[in-house]
């Protein structure tokens, strides 16, 4: 039995000091100046009592283990008042936070009218700041894109320019061959110029080798 009457002693001291920190929450409430200190000092005061409604819980049941009637009976009695008071927590939570969130309001209102709305201006600049510097980290990381296929297309051009050069030094070399070949067609023609049919017919097949030679070389560069 004294075994009994200790747990519910202890039992009854954790409820009063429960309901002392409900209270307490309460009057913080009643003092707290903007939304997320008056949500922080609520989720404080639910988790107090959620507490005290287990102490509660566990009151009861001892009271109904006690074999005696008398103390039982007290006990209940005790059970039923401390329900009384933390329903009466319970309201009187509910109305401090209304009247608190309608000052809070009434305050960023007049706040807001009279321009004096200096934290909410440090909010907005440091969110503004943030999207800046993240629109301006994606400009850069566009610009980076950009120039690595500016410069994978001028490599690409480049390479295209020297493979052209190179092509006219090729046909360039091709024509001082073809313009030699001329040349000594022209040496044979004139040191056997002695008939006149022959230097035509000489004239007309070196015409069929050149223009033959320009259409191979043509030829070779536009569909090899």
């Amino acid at each position: 039995m004294a075994a009994d009457d200790i747990h519910v002693r202890l039992c009854l001291q954790e409820i009063v000091k429960l309901d002392l920190k409900v209270k307490a929450y309460i009057q913080d409430i009643r003092d707290s100046k903007d939304i997320e200190e008056l949500e922080d000092l609520n989720s404080k005061a639910r988790n107090v009592l959620n507490q005290l409604k287990t102490k509660i819980q566990d009151l009861e049941r001892l009271g109904k283990e006690q074999d005696r009637e008398e103390d039982r009976q007290v006990i209940l009695k005790n059970v039923e008042n401390h329900r009384q008071r933390m329903t009466t927590n319970i309201a009187s939570l509910r109305k401090t936070n209304l009247t608190v969130k309608i000052s809070i309001d009434k305050q960023e209102k007049d706040e807001l009218l009279t321009g004096g709305t200096t934290r909410k201006r440090n909010i907005n600049t440091k969110e503004s700041l943030a999207k800046s510097a993240n629109r301006i980290t994606e400009s850069l990381m566009e610009l980076n894109q950009t120039m690595d296929a500016q410069v994978k297309k001028g490599n690409f051009t480049l390479t295209a320019l020297e493979q052209s050069s190179k092509n006219l030094t090729d046909t360039h070399e091709e024509f001082k061959t073809m313009g030699g070949h001329i040349q000594n067609s022209k040496r044979i023609l004139t040191k056997y110029g002695q008939r006149e049919l022959t230097d035509k017919l000489l004239i007309f097949i070196a015409l069929v080798f050149f223009f033959a030679t320009v259409i191979y070389i043509l030829k070779r560069r536009l569909w090899s």
